[in-house]
């Protein structure tokens, strides 16, 4: 199976794979429950919390500056994939679109499909952070995350939450989906954050 799918990394690929991963020939697809299958035209995404409440269609985020980015993408199961190329929106360049509380430290992503992550502001607001609609040149499709996921390429792959439709802004720390099912609060994976860290141990 290892020699099939996945591989150890090179010696000179060694500084970018984490301690435990294995680089995969593919890009293997992981979802809990059903895949979310929404229409371009029927997509919003909101802001609510401690922001300024707001709803974006398909178009606005289309009408924000979009850039290219090569990223690696580690996932918590144990394989990495690099430089994986994506078009999409810098978090960077969304964030001069709406208002968010100074009291705001923290986030919840929502998803279609009812799925959640959390994720520190300090965390999401990094430069390197996008919204992505691209991945190789053709539009993101469903079965990893389209029509729109995040990618936060610091930390594992859950929390660059697919299908994603929102933004809850928080003045603490709350538990998603998968913090509540056992997944470490925050995911670094140079850390192997996985899954010790339990929201409230």
């Amino acid at each position: 199976m290892l020699g099939k799918f996945f591989k150890k990394p090179d010696a000179e690929q060694s500084d970018r794979v984490p301690p435990g991963q294995y680089l995969t020939k593919g890009f293997p697809v992981l979802t809990y429950g059903d895949t979310p299958h929404v229409t371009i035209e029927g997509w919003e995404f909101k802001v609510w919390g401690l922001a300024k409440p707001a709803t974006f269609s398909w178009d606005d985020f289309m009408a924000m500056p979009q850039s290219n980015f090569t990223a690696d993408f580690h996932c918590v199961t144990r394989w990495s994939k690099l430089d994986v190329q994506w078009t999409g929106v810098k978090v960077t360049d969304f964030m001069k679109h709406i208002e968010v509380d100074p009291k705001a430290v923290h986030l919840m992503e929502h998803c279609y499909g009812g799925y959640t992550t959390n994720i520190p502001l300090e965390d999401f607001i990094r430069e390197e952070n996008f919204f992505a609609h691209t991945v190789f040149g053709e539009p993101l499709p469903a079965d990893h995350g389209g029509p729109l996921r995040l990618v936060v390429p610091h930390l594992y792959a859950w929390k660059s939450a697919k299908w994603i439709n929102g933004l809850e802004f928080l003045n603490k720390e709350q538990s998603g989906f998968w913090e509540r099912n056992g997944y470490h609060r925050r995911g670094e994976p140079w850390a192997e954050e996985r899954y010790s860290g339990l929201f409230g141990s």
